[in-house]
């Protein structure tokens, strides 16, 4: 069984926050309704519950994720494909011992706190299984996503080369959306050439990985508890070679992570993903998902 990852336990995402807690933040990210209901005390009585009422329904306030996988595309067929849960597909035992690339394919916000374009810090940390010993490691990069649609992004290299023990890969995520302009130089450092670049991984131990980890794991705590920054979405991935029948297994692919009220919200058999959109759409209408998500792509390294 594969070892829960611990590097963003301690970042509390807005929806773990309690109602009071939740319309200071969106005040300090200049929601006029919040403003309102925070300033006056005077308010309407309907109003305030209306709005507290409505803050379990909104897209950045649930905790939950469900998952889906997209096999590879088949010789660059433009057929659409299905989406399964991740739990049903067929493990690669091929993949035991061996070193993969983990990209990020996709980033949608629907709707995140504060509107408009956000800046969205997504915080990657993986274990890096190399030989007898495991190394935490952890990356960090900054996207520019206007509310309502995908970054402008496919393919993104987060991890190139990550080393897969035998028992497979434990893998965990986290959004901030930074508002905070004081914030702007942290964020040109993490568009730097040197963080587009992914987190290249060797088939033996670093020395540099430790500091490096240290050092990006302690600018997304940072960023995550600022004044106007807030954490959105945060999930964890155990990808296996078991066969239990709650599992997640590890094959080559896409893994989609989409923030839901409930782990059964969806119904992968009535969405596919369509090549000639480039996107996952309803079968019946080809209406998208209305919901955030983020989709990672799973691959064999090629050294």
């Amino acid at each position: 069984m594969l070892d829960r990852l611990l590097a963003l336990e301690n970042i509390s995402v807005i929806g773990q926050y309690e109602p009071e807690q939740i319309v200071s933040k969106l005040a300090e990210l200049n929601d006029g309704e919040a403003i309102d209901i925070e300033k006056s005390k005077s308010k309407d009585v309907d109003d305030i519950l209306r709005f507290f009422n409505s803050i379990p329904n909104q897209p950045w306030s649930h905790t939950t994720h469900q998952f889906g996988y997209i096999a590879p595309r088949p010789n660059a067929s433009v057929e659409n494909q299905a989406i399964q849960h991740p739990g049903t597909i067929q493990t690669d035992v091929s993949l035991k011992n061996s070193q993969i690339n983990i990209r990020l394919d996709r980033l949608h916000i629907y709707k995140y706190p504060g509107g408009g374009t956000h800046n969205v810090m997504v915080a990657f940390a993986a274990r890096n299984q190399v030989g007898d010993s495991q190394e935490s490691v952890t990356f960090s990069q900054i996207y520019r996503v206007p509310e309502g649609n995908s970054a402008g992004i496919a393919g993104h290299p987060i991890f190139i080369g990550l080393n897969v023990g035998h028992q497979g890969l434990a893998f965990e995520c986290s959004t901030i959306n930074v508002k905070n302009d004081e914030d702007e130089a942290i964020l040109q450092v993490l568009e730097s050439p040197t963080f587009q670049n992914g987190l290249k991984l060797l088939t033996t131990a670093q020395p540099a990985i430790a500091p490096f980890t240290t050092i990006s794991l302690g600018i997304v705590k940072y960023l995550a508890q600022k004044h106007k920054n807030v954490a959105v979405q945060k999930l964890y991935l155990g990808l296996d070679f078991e066969d239990a029948a709650m599992g997640i297994r590890l094959a080559e692919g896409n893994y989609i992570a989409v923030q839901v009220p409930t782990e059964t919200s969806i119904n992968w058999d009535k969405w596919i993903y369509k090549p000639t959109l480039g996107t996952i759409v309803h079968k019946a209408d080809d209406s998208p998902l209305e919901y955030n998500y983020l989709v990672f792509r799973v691959s064999r390294y090629q050294g």
